[in-house]
């Protein structure tokens, strides 16, 4: 029988905690990052992960769907500071 939901989602946080953990060993400059990157992971808790077998891989998606949102707003943003500008 295949993983559950509810497993795969506890595997993700768990993945998410050794990130949080691993921050210890980075540089003071990295270690906020990590902490993002962690948080990121679970932002999609109840939409991924019932679609991923890998909690591994239902993570990466996670977070790089969120480092995506985070790029576009930042590009709006800018789009939006280049409009004020000419105006």
């Amino acid at each position: 029988m295949g993983r559950s939901v509810s497993s795969i989602r506890q595997d993700v946080k768990a993945i998410s905690e050794r990130w949080i953990k691993t921050k210890k060993a980075l540089k003071k400059e990295d270690q906020l990052y990590a902490e993002e990157l962690a948080k990121m992971v679970k932002m999609h808790s109840n939409e991924v992960f019932y679609l991923f077998d890998d909690p591994l891989e239902a993570a990466m998606f996670s977070l790089l769907i969120e480092m995506l949102k985070k790029i576009d707003s930042l590009e709006n943003k800018d789009a939006e500071s280049e409009q004020e500008f000419k105006d």
